[in-house]
């Protein structure tokens, strides 16, 4: 049986940022009709506490996050992403 995109993402960023909290969200119902919705891409939000967050600015710690998914973005399975990234000591 094939992973769900849900799945696909989780074990992706577990595998390159080991984040102490990984939260997924799909919002992809809250774009139903938008362009990139209609082409099968889904819609994320993430909320992800890792180590290696650690001493970044916000567009390296994306970029992380980005390099982890990259195929899944080039695939056209992820349409968007919103990141939460934050270093242990962020965490609030």
């Amino acid at each position: 049986m094939e992973a769900s995109r849900t799945e696909r993402l989780r074990e992706r960023l577990q595998a390159e940022l080991n984040p102490s909290v990984l939260e997924i969200t799909d919002d992809s119902h809250l774009h139903a009709g938008h362009a990139g919705a209609a082409g099968g891409g889904s819609h994320y939000s993430v909320k992800i506490v890792s180590d290696k967050f650690q001493g970044l600015t916000l567009v390296m710690r994306h970029r992380l996050v980005y390099d982890a998914v990259h195929e899944m973005i080039n695939k056209a399975e992820i349409h968007a992403l919103a990141i939460t990234a934050l270093a242990p000591a962020e965490q609030g």
